[in-house]
C-alpha cells in the first residue's frame, strides 16, 4: 500500500469512526440536554422584532449540540495518541493525528473556544447577561480577539512562521505583519461563522463543505494529519446534521459555531490558504457582510436595509421557507468550496 493509500484509508477509517461515535453519544447528551431544559431561550427584544417573532416556536429547544462535534474530537485524538504510544509498532498505531506542527492548535484552539461558548450557551439558557441573551457582541470579540492572539504568538514562536501566501504570485515573508493578519483571518471568521448559525442545519452544512475543501487542499499538500484532522470534525458535523436539520432536535450553540469557525481559520492559515477562505466560506462572507452593512446602514441612513439580519432572516421574512434557504445556502457552499479548491490545485501545478 503506497503512502497515500494509507492516509486514505485513515481519513476514510477516521471520519466513519468519528460519525459513529457522535451518534452514539447523541441519545446521552440530548437526554441530559432535555433533563435539565438547557434550552434556547429566543429574546423578545423591541431590536429585533421580526426575528423574535419568526423563531418563538423554537424557544425551548436545547441547545449545546455542538458539545458533540468537539467532545468526539478530543476523544478520537487522544486515545489515538495513547494508543499510539503503547502500541507504536501497530499498524492501528500509526492511525494517530495529533502532532505539534499541523494539528496541535487547532485542536487546543477548538477546545479552548468551544469551553468559552459553551459558558455563553449557558448564560443564554439561564437568562444571565443582557436581555437574557449571554454574552454582549462585544465580550464576544473581545474573546475572539485573545484566543487570535494567542494563536499568532503560537505561529510566530512554536512554528516560526510568518509566510504569506496569494495565490498565483509566491510566497512572502512578511515578519511581523503577520501577526495583525494571523488576529483579522481568526476573528473574522469566527464572527462570520457565529452569524451564519441561525436556521436548523445552516452553518452545519456550511461548515461541513468548508472543512471538506481544506481536507482536500491538506492532503494535496502531504499534510496528512492535518486532513485527517478535518475529516474527523466532518464525521462529527455529518452526525450532528442527521439530528439537526430541520426540525431540529437541538441547535449547535455557540460551543460549536465559535469553536469551529476559530478552528477553520487556522486550518486554512496552517496550509496558507487564507486568501482562498472568503471563497471556500463564501456563506459565511455573505452572512456578517450583511451585518456589517445593516449597521452601516442604520448608522447613515436611519433605516434598515434589510427587514432583518443575517441576511438568511431577510429571506426568512420575505416568505422563504427555513429548508430552502438552507438548502440553497449549502448549494452554494458546495460550489465556492469546489471552486477554492480548484484554486488551490492549479496555484499548486503552477508553481
Amino acid at each position: 500500500m503506497t503512502l497515500e493509500s494509507f492516509e486514505l484509508v485513515r481519513i476514510l477509517v477516521l471520519t466513519t469512526s468519528a460519525f459513529i461515535l457522535a451518534v452514539a453519544l447523541t441519545p446521552v447528551w440530548t437526554h441530559i440536554l432535555y433533563k435539565y431544559k438547557l434550552g434556547k431561550r429566543i429574546r423578545n427584544a423591541g431590536d429585533t422584532p421580526i426575528f423574535s417573532m419568526m423563531h418563538a416556536k423554537k424557544a425551548g429547544t436545547p441547545t449545546m449540540g455542538g458539545v458533540l462535534i468537539w467532545v468526539v474530537t478530543f476523544v478520537l485524538a487522544i486515545s489515538l495518541l495513547y494508543f499510539s504510544q503503547l502500541f507504536p509498532d501497530s499498524w492501528f498505531g500509526q492511525f494517530s493525528f495529533l502532532t505539534r506542527a499541523q494539528t496541535l492548535l487547532p485542536l487546543g484552539a477548538l477546545i479552548a473556544s468551544a469551553f468559552v461558548g459553551l459558558l455563553d450557551d449557558y448564560l443564554n439558557v439561564r437568562g444571565f447577561g443582557p436581555k437574557g441573551g449571554g454574552l454582549r457582541m462585544r465580550h464576544r470579540f473581545l474573546i475572539f480577539l485573545a484566543i487570535a492572539v494567542i494563536g499568532a504568538l503560537w505561529f510566530s514562536l512554536k512554528l516560526d512562521w510568518d509566510l504569506f501566501h496569494i495565490p498565483f504570485v509566491g510566497d512572502f515573508n512578511i515578519g511581523w505583519w503577520y501577526f495583525p493578519f494571523f488576529v483579522f483571518v481568526v476573528v473574522a471568521t469566527a464572527f462570520s461563522v457565529n452569524e451564519t448559525d441561525g436556521l436548523d442545519g445552516l452553518a452545519g452544512g456550511t461548515l461541513l463543505t468548508s472543512f471538506g475543501a481544506f481536507a482536500i487542499i491538506s492532503f494535496a499538500q502531504g499534510k496528512y494529519d492535518l486532513a485527517v484532522f478535518c475529516g474527523v470534525i466532518i464525521g462529527a458535523l455529518l452526525a450532528f446534521l442527521w439530528f439537526n436539520i430541520n426540525p431540529a432536535r437541538f441547535f449547535m450553540g455557540d460551543t460549536g459555531s465559535m469553536a469551529l469557525g476559530v478552528t477553520l481559520a487556522l486550518v486554512a492559515l496552517l496550509t496558507n490558504s487564507a486568501l482562498l477562505l472568503p471563497i471556500i466560506g463564501l456563506v459565511f462572507v455573505i452572512e456578517s457582510f450583511s451585518v456589517i452593512i445593516q449597521l452601516f446602514w442604520r448608522k447613515v441612513f436611519q433605516h434598515k436595509l434589510f427587514l432583518s439580519t443575517p441576511i438568511h432572516h431577510h429571506l426568512e421574512a420575505n416568505g422563504w421557507s427555513e429548508p430552502k434557504i438552507v438548502m440553497r445556502f449549502w448549494v452554494i457552499s458546495i460550489v465556492s468550496s469546489a471552486l477554492g479548491v480548484s484554486l488551490s490545485l492549479l496555484d499548486a501545478l503552477m508553481k
